[in-house]
């Protein structure tokens, strides 16, 4: 480990006050995770079709889906290392013209195997951005807002998924569901270009400056603080867990509208993207929550992530023993306002058990343990179940990984504030 950290989690560095143009850098950001996740979420407004079209089983399109999240996982952490060290700029730059690129690729497949190779693709081009991005924006803001900022930057995702779910069953639905690709394909494409010309590497590291600049004399074994605390283990099952259902329900909320509510593909997708838009209001709402309860006692951090992972396999469970109708449907607003509710306060812990330095590639270890533990078992298992049991008995297990978040966060609590450095009270 790089050494127990000064004074707590209050000196981790970054500017003083929040400036224009950092908000400028946050933008830019978020709009390009919003490209990125509308090129992730797209296919799945459109499972409808594709599985008319192809004849393929729920867990064909569940490997469609996850895909990109496995690419993500097994890729993040070298690209993020990578990134850290030849510019995240100039990084950012090119993932986001890949994964424009593959998703145009995936408007001409013309069989799943095609699919799952551009699907693939894009996944290699998203792999770092999230890790890579949230620590762009994390450097240019100061520590009291970091989980604000990493619960608004990544609810940039659900805001994408928002959109690739609406536009996508939209476009689908009236121009064919190759339009709907052509179309995110081709924004993507056009912000990337955007991207270098406002945001640059220079200006960054100018207003990045201060006194923990002088931990990067020694990176490789500052290395060593990314897995060797017990907390950020912690962290990262506790994150991972709950994202298990955060990334089933976008993947199969579109499905499932269309099958047991017997919705057309684009009110499903309209449907879905209300639930996608709560579940990142709430991602958002729950990230300022946990900064404002813990601001001078960071444990509380970890008591808040326990309540969101409770609440939703209180109400997903609740919703899912009701029929479809207007009950199910607002627990399911309640079970996906509470679903992503973890991802700030994840994010802070994460960053403030960490140096500054390397938080390029500590956020992308939690981006892996987000992927790998949740974001692509998610939709891919419960496709798989949904072959056995149906989509709503698949649904219906969804909680238990919910309980085992809320287990292993709740399992920090004896060394988190040891991890920082500080004494029990």
């Amino acid at each position: 480990m790089a050494g127990p950290i000064p004074q707590g989690d209050s000196m981790r560095g970054g500017p003083a006050q929040a400036t224009l143009y950092g908000w400028i850098v946050f933008a830019l950001s978020f709009g390009l995770l919003i490209s990125d996740y509308m090129a992730r979420q797209v296919l799945n407004a459109v499972f409808p079709l594709l599985k008319a079209e192809w004849s393929l089983s729920d867990g064909e399109l569940g490997l469609l889906s996850g895909v990109v999240a496995v690419m993500v996982g097994l890729l993040t952490f070298p690209l993020s290392l990578a990134a850290d060290r030849w510019g995240r700029v100039r990084s950012l730059t090119l993932m986001a013209i890949l994964w424009s690129l593959a998703t145009l690729y995936c408007a001409a497949a013309t069989s799943f195997e095609g699919m799952l190779f551009g699907r693939a693709l894009v996944g290699v081009g998203e792999a770092a951005y999230g890790s890579v991005g949230i620590a762009v924006v994390i450097s240019v803001f100061p520590q009291r807002l970091r989980a604000t900022l990493s619960a608004a930057f990544m609810a940039g995702g659900l805001f994408g998924q928002v959109l690739g779910v609406a536009l996508g069953a939209q476009v689908a639905a009236t121009h064919g569901w190759r339009t709907a690709f052509m179309a995110i394909g081709l924004f993507g494409l056009v912000l990337g270009a955007l991207y270098p010309l406002i945001v640059r590497e220079k200006r960054i590291k100018a207003l990045t400056e201060s006194d923990e600049t002088a931990e990067d004399t020694r990176p490789v074994l500052s290395l060593r603080s990314l897995t060797t605390s017990r907390s950020i283990r912690l962290a990262y099952l506790g994150s991972g867990l709950q994202l298990f259902a955060a990334g089933a329900l976008p993947a199969w909320l579109p499905s499932y509208l269309n099958r047991s509510y017997a919705m057309p593909i684009d009110r499903a997708g309209r449907t879905a993207a209300v639930l996608l838009l709560v579940c990142g209001a709430g991602m958002i709402l729950c990230g300022m929550l946990s900064d404002r309860l813990a601001r001078d006692k960071p444990e509380r951090k970890i008591s808040l992530a326990i309540a969101y992972c409770l609440a939703t396999a209180a109400s997903l469970t609740l919703a899912l023993q009701l029929p479809p109708g207007a009950g199910q449907l607002a627990l399911l607003a309640v079970a996906m306002f509470f679903v992503a509710g973890t991802t700030g306060p994840a994010g802070a812990m994460v960053a403030n058990l960490t140096p500054l330095t390397i938080h390029g590639s500590a956020f992308a270890t939690l981006t892996l343990a987000n992927n790998l533990i949740g974001l692509a078992p998610g939709p891919i298992l419960t496709g798989r179940v949904a072959d056995k049991l149906g989509l709503l008995g698949a649904f219906q297990l969804l909680p238990a990984a919910c309980l085992a978040a809320a287990l292993a966060f709740a399992a920090m609590r004896r060394s988190y504030l040891s991890d920082l450095g500080q004494k029990e009270p």
